[in-house]
């Protein structure tokens, strides 16, 4: 399953851009976080989606003694060489991900492979907290993998985009953004535990479907507040390491009622940002429990939980993104909101009844416009099928 439309554009945009028809083409989409946050690099538990909104990546060989690398959504190019990457990068932003996901993908093997054009071309909103750096690594391995001929496990693809990010882009992020692009499946949840790594689909049903309001407040991650946040998680760890023995080695170790005992004997702040994560850890198998049995609903009032604990516990909410929330309480239809991603700015998720959501979105966008005085963007989203490299 993939964006026909937006594949015909890719195939056109690379064919006028390169004067030759592309060889080899792939895709990756997207994700929301649908609640499980900052869960991921502390071994807990995560349910997100795949996305209808992602990335192509489109290549060729070239013949030359460069690579270039052109960008459909802002008209940028950039150059490397394959043949020595100790040269680096002529190009930033964007085509950094890209960069960082060949070097990491070619690390340790003897696979020569020759110079390229290339072309992404994506319709994911960039700063709205849906991962699009992820569907640029994950597109980019699939392809440049697929025209070396080298064979990966969907988890060794997950961790050398994930490399790329920390290495190219000084994100520490986990592999949640990476295995939902990857693991993907339609009208399906996945479900995460980030200590074995183990992945399961889940049924999301009928009855639900997601609005995303992206408030086009831009976050910020590489400015240091992502970093920080892991760094309290891991003090946190630490702590209850010394506390409770050798069984605790991450925040997903531990209970709330272990907080509640010691609390009282932690930093603030520390204990405030344990109490989101542990907090998140049980809420995503209490909604893992829930959609099993069909009870949506309830779901969604975790969703709220959830959202409060960003803004009183992790403090990586925003005033817009915590008026979208509200808002949405009073909106037929919707069924539960929280922020999505890292936070500090981005998007909204809502769960939502199928047949409201282009009123909750329409409800929602005049809110905004009201109350906060700009415009925020709507998206209708489902969950979508994972990355794959793509039949010309």
């Amino acid at each position: 399953m993939i964006k026909e439309q937006l594949f015909i554009e890719a195939k056109k945009t690379f064919a006028e851009k390169y004067g030759v028809e592309h060889t080899i083409a792939s895709f990756a989409p997207g994700r929301v976080e649908v609640i499980g946050n900052h869960t991921d690099y502390n071994e807990g538990f995560v349910l997100s989606a795949a996305i209808n909104y992602g990335t192509f990546f489109l290549l060729t060989p070239n013949g030359l003694d460069h690579s270039r690398v052109f960008c459909g959504r802002t008209k940028e190019d950039a150059t490397f060489k394959m043949s020595n990457f100790d040269l680096g990068l002529d190009g930033g932003g964007w085509a950094k991900y890209i960069y960082g996901s060949i070097v990491e993908l070619l690390k340790g093997s003897d696979v020569v492979l020759p110079e390229i054009d290339a072309m992404i071309l994506a319709d994911i909103p960039l700063g709205a907290g849906l991962s699009s750096s992820a569907a640029l690594e994950v597109s980019t391995a699939f392809a440049v993998a697929e025209l070396g001929k080298i064979s990966k496990t969907n988890l060794e693809f997950a961790k050398i985009a994930q490399a790329a990010e920390h290495k190219y882009a000084g994100v520490m992020c986990g592999l949640l953004d990476q295995l939902s692009s990857i693991y993907g499946k339609e009208d399906n949840l996945i479900m995460t535990d980030f200590r074995t790594i183990e992945v399961e689909n889940l049924p999301l049903g009928d009855d639900a479907s997601f609005v995303i309001c992206n408030t086009k407040v831009k976050h910020a991650l590489v400015d240091g507040e992502y970093n920080e946040r892991r760094e309290s998680c891991e003090k946190a760890a630490e702590f209850f390491k010394a506390k409770l023995g050798d069984r605790i080695t991450h925040l997903r170790d531990v209970t709330s009622a272990e907080l509640a005992q010691y609390a009282s004997e932690m930093d603030s702040i520390v204990a405030k940002r344990a109490a989101h994560v542990i907090g998140e850890c049980e809420r995503v198998l209490a909604c893992k429990k829930y959609l099993e049995e069909g009870k949506i609903e309830e779901f969604g009032k975790l969703m709220y939980e959830s959202h409060d604990s960003s803004i009183n516990n992790f403090e990586n909410s925003c005033s817009e993104l915590d008026f979208v929330v509200e808002a949405s309480k009073s909106i037929p239809g919707v069924m539960g909101a929280r922020l999505s991603g890292g936070g500090f700015g981005g998007s909204v998720v809502l769960l939502v009844h199928p047949r409201n959501a282009e009123t909750i979105g329409t409800a929602l966008a005049n809110a905004f416009k009201k109350d906060i005085g700009s415009d925020c963007e709507i998206y209708y989203v489902k969950a979508f099928s994972g990355a794959t490299v793509l039949n010309n």
